[in-house]
């Protein structure tokens, strides 16, 4: 059996993709594998706090990592309040993959990427390790002209798109770009939540000036998932002018969310109206030979070596998400190093059963979901097409707009349209409600889980 060591460095390579760089650090350093046995795993983490979050927020994820790296099934994953002395290379490995310090540092000491880490970037992400393709290619060209004139072009710039499709590696890329032409220019890289919450800190510290202080007297200002200040009155307001501080006195803004600006719901018309002053570029889902020039450049930069014909068949069932690509590739590298053997499509295939695309997806259409969601809810297609709000009617139409948006990946347009005619807005403000309430209400839970089974049966 692998090593509990790399086990659990395999299985944070897969959670690194699908939890935000900040948690990630947050609530994964420190923690490792204290047990492993056929059917459990104990995971080894620093405090009580600690094991309390991940039991409550990343339970399922841990476990279905775990799963994955071991090949095994209805895996016992427990949690257990420990240290462990041998921890330095997991620590060391999650450190490097992200900076919890990320005031803006001046930096006239070394290399561009021995500093990086300070800045709030990861040394990944750069124009070289992008890979252009039609669905990107106006974002990367905006993001690659403003780097090389920033304060002077596409200011400020607004990229959005889905999740995992590479806004995140554009934003971080105008950064590093900056810095190694500039290395004294002050740069912060952050999320939206990092700005909420330390605005919220400083309020409560009385360090308003200091936080002023900090995101005003930069260079350049990097901001991922923007869409998260909406309905934060207080944050939008400070936001507000820390834009104009920096924008009039030429200083480069950088903006990432998963909408348009007019998409975003409870934002300030004046936000909306500065965000539209310089680019808004979009990124949609790579086309095929995108998605295997990423495979193959991704394998290449682990140094491993993968036949044509799996890339191929990883691309042609991973369609929509790189970020989809590049944890299926870390669980084909990790599976068959772990275990000593050469990859093959045959168990390429059998490791991936569960991430490639869905067959029975083919067959699925908005008209269905909605026939079904009725049925279940003994309404008529009138009712749920209709204008009441009575909350029998609307929920169920909720949860119509939610399973096209995740089943089918239908656009927000096109579900207000197959839904009576709505706008995009309803149905992304339905998909977003029904997937806060699936975590705190159990019925919703419940129904959603069983709709899902009826549209593969029907």
């Amino acid at each position: 059996m692998p090593g509990s060591d790399k086990i659990w460095e395999s299985a944070l390579g897969e959670l690194e993709l699908l939890i935000s760089k900040a948690n990630f650090t947050t609530w994964f350093k420190n923690t490792f594998v204290a047990e492993n046995s056929d059917d459990r795993v104990v995971v080894g983490v620093p405090n009580a706090f600690t094991k309390v979050w991940l039991e409550k927020k990343y339970h399922d994820k841990i476990t279905k990592a775990l799963e994955n790296i071991l090949t095994k099934n209805n895996l016992q994953v427990i949690y257990r309040v420990a240290n462990k002395d041998t921890l330095a290379n997991i620590s060391e490995k999650i450190s490097n993959l992200s900076n919890e310090k990320s005031q803006p540092v001046n930096n006239n000491n070394g290399g561009m990427f021995k500093n990086i880490n300070r800045f709030g970037l990861n040394s990944n992400y750069t124009f070289k390790s992008f890979i252009v393709g039609p669905g990107n290619e106006l974002a990367q060209a905006a993001a690659k002209a403003a780097a090389e004139k920033p304060g002077e072009i596409y200011n400020p710039l607004f990229i959005y798109g889905g999740v995992g499709l590479g806004k995140t590696h554009l934003v971080q890329a105008v950064g590093a770009y900056i810095l190694e032409k500039s290395p004294k220019k002050k740069i912060l890289y952050i999320n939206s939540e990092k700005f909420t919450n330390d605005f919220i800190s400083a309020i409560k510290t009385g360090q308003t000036d200091r936080f002023k202080e900090t995101y005003r007297n930069v260079d350049v200002l990097l901001i991922d998932d923007i869409q998260f200040i909406a309905g934060k009155e207080q944050t939008q307001e400070e936001f507000f002018h820390t834009f104009n501080a920096l924008h009039q006195n030429n200083k480069q803004i950088v903006l990432s969310s998963d909408r348009p600006p007019k998409a975003i719901p409870a934002i300030e018309n004046r936000l909306i109206s500065r965000f539209e002053w310089g680019m808004i570029a979009d990124i949609s889902a790579p086309d095929l030979e995108t998605r295997v020039a990423i495979l193959q450049l991704k394998a290449q930069e682990k140094n491993y070596a993968l036949g044509a014909d799996i890339i191929h068949y990883v691309a042609e069932n991973i369609q929509d998400n790189i970020r989809e690509l590049e944890g299926a590739l870390n669980r084909i590298i990790a599976f068959h190093q772990l275990n000593g053997a050469v990859p093959s499509l045959e168990s390429v295939k059998s490791i991936l059963g569960g991430i490639s695309a869905n067959p029975r997806k083919a067959g699925l259409t908005s008209k269905k979901i909605i026939r079904i969601v009725a049925d279940f809810y003994d309404i008529g297609l009138d009712a749920i097409l209709g204008e009441s709000r009575k909350k029998e009617l609307v929920v169920p139409r909720q949860i119509a707009m939610f399973l096209m948006r995740q089943e089918i990946k239908a656009s927000f347009p096109n579900i207000g349209q197959d839904i009576g005619g709505r706008d995009h807005t309803t149905a992304m403000h339905a998909c977003e409600k029904i997937n806060s309430l699936i975590s705190v209400d159990e019925k919703i839970k419940n129904d959603v889980a069983v709709l899902k089974q009826k549209l593969y049966e029907a």
